[in-house]
């Protein structure tokens, strides 16, 4: 029988501190308020790709370090300092996930999402799965990773989601495939047979 008192958090604490080592690596931008100074020709590409100038930043570094000065405000992406603040594009989302893992304890389930970034977190209340549609009505899997800052997730982690999720049955004879983490329930998507 399963202890009442355990709480998914208490369960799963060591996974929550290492997902706080990476929210400690993050400045606080979302204290830095400072004037929009102009635009620059940064782009994010679906697959979380830095492009300056149509051309790939390479050095896994330089798109860490930037990453971890995003901002988004009223639906426009920025990278901030103290006393700048740079407009840039996003196609999709500015962080990718590329990796998944789980772990199962006294028959609760954790997912924990790995970024191209360095970022990492665990499935839940805090970091929930989102699937939005995107252009020609396709399904896109998101996740919030910090600030209102969400990532896409990769398909190869997306199809091992699918697998560590369960079919339910909707009222219009449908289903639903569902994924939990935390003690939240997250959908996949739903199909027909």
């Amino acid at each position: 029988m399963v202890n009442s008192q355990i709480t998914p958090d208490k369960l799963f604490s060591d996974l929550i501190k290492e997902q706080q080592l990476t929210v400690d690596k993050v400045p606080p931008v979302h204290l830095w308020n400072p004037q929009k100074t102009g635009d620059i020709d940064i782009r994010i590409d679906r697959e979380g790709r830095w492009l300056h100038g149509g051309k790939e930043i390479k050095r896994p570094a330089m798109v860490t370090f930037f990453s971890r000065l995003l901002k988004l405000e009223q639906g426009v992406f920025y990278l901030v300092t103290p006393v700048e603040k740079w407009q840039i594009s996003v196609d999709i989302a500015p962080l990718y996930v590329i990796r998944a893992s789980r772990e199962r304890r006294n028959s609760i389930q954790a997912i924990v999402l790995d970024t191209h970034t360095d970022d990492r977190v665990v499935l839940g209340q805090n970091h929930p799965l989102i699937i939005t549609n995107g252009d020609s009505d396709c399904l896109l899997p998101l996740v919030t990773i910090r600030d209102n800052l969400n990532a896409l997730i990769s398909r190869p982690v997306y199809y091992q989601l699918v697998e560590w999720g369960y079919s339910v049955s909707l009222a219009n004879g449908n289903r639903e495939l569902l994924l939990e983490s935390m003690g939240h329930q997250f959908s996949l998507g739903n199909y027909s047979l």
